[in-house]
């Protein structure tokens, strides 16, 4: 048997808890009952640590991941930087301007490659996660199929 409350809300918290339970579509009692149920439980503080534990993994491990990602970049970026460095000759003053516009129709040319590849989603740490996985598979099975010596 279920025992009548009257008790007054704020009209802001009246209005959070209405819009509440319409989005859930359950009564306002429903929402209070298990609210007040959570608030004086016992185990509260061990479920609300549970959920806090849960979201800073969820947070840790995505930290992780942009991490990776921005190694990623940085390490691409500084290994083609490397290579073009140590692979382009300087050029005679005179071919300066000439190049300098042909630089420019690349540079262009790139950012919108750039731009449709990311429209696209496709990133580069995941075609490199893909390719040392393929090419682990691979040597794998490169490695069972070679008879022992």
């Amino acid at each position: 048997m279920r025992t009548k409350v009257t008790f007054r809300l704020a009209p802001d918290l009246t209005r959070r808890l209405a819009e509440y339970a319409a989005r859930k579509r359950v009564s306002q009692s429903v929402v209070v009952e298990a609210a007040l149920e959570s608030y004086l439980s016992a185990d509260g503080p061990d479920r609300l640590e549970a959920a806090l534990a849960r979201r800073l993994d969820r947070l840790s491990r995505a930290s992780e991941r942009l991490e990776r990602h921005v190694t990623i970049g940085n390490e691409a970026i500084a290994l083609f930087v490397r290579f073009w460095i140590t692979a382009t000759p300087p050029l005679p003053n005179a071919m300066q301007a000439a190049a300098q516009v042909k630089g420019k129709e690349r540079y262009d040319a790139f950012v919108e490659a750039l731009a449709r590849r990311l429209a696209k989603g496709r990133m580069l740490a995941d075609e490199i996660t893909t390719d040392v996985s393929a090419s682990r598979a691979i040597d794998e099975v490169a490695s069972e199929e070679k008879p022992p010596a």
